[in-house]
């Protein structure tokens, strides 16, 4: 995945999962392209994943590790597991 964020949204989803150790996403699977935005304070994460399998899941969490400097590992899907509103937990660390 060659995805690289710009620092400033790095920062904000950094502070946005500072006091909870959580980000609150929606997600649109299946996008021509993929993408990390905030608006109004909402994470919107776009994959080019289909829906199937846990392959937008995995493809979610992937892009939203890149997004934060994380390693994957970092990142768990508490949950949304088949839904768009998605509760990911991000480990404490850096």
């Amino acid at each position: 995945m060659k995805y690289r964020p710009d620092p400033a949204l790095t920062e904000a989803l950094r502070a946005l999962a500072a006091p909870t150790g959580r980000l609150e996403l929606r997600v649109t699977p299946g996008a021509s392209r993929d993408a990390v935005a905030i608006a109004d304070e909402v994470v919107q994460v776009r994959v080019t994943a289909p829906p199937a399998d846990g392959a937008a899941n995995e493809a979610v969490l992937r892009l939203l590790a890149a997004a934060l400097g994380r390693p994957r590992r970092d990142l768990s899907l508490l949950r949304g597991g088949t839904a768009r509103i998605k509760l990911v937990a991000v480990a404490p660390g850096q």
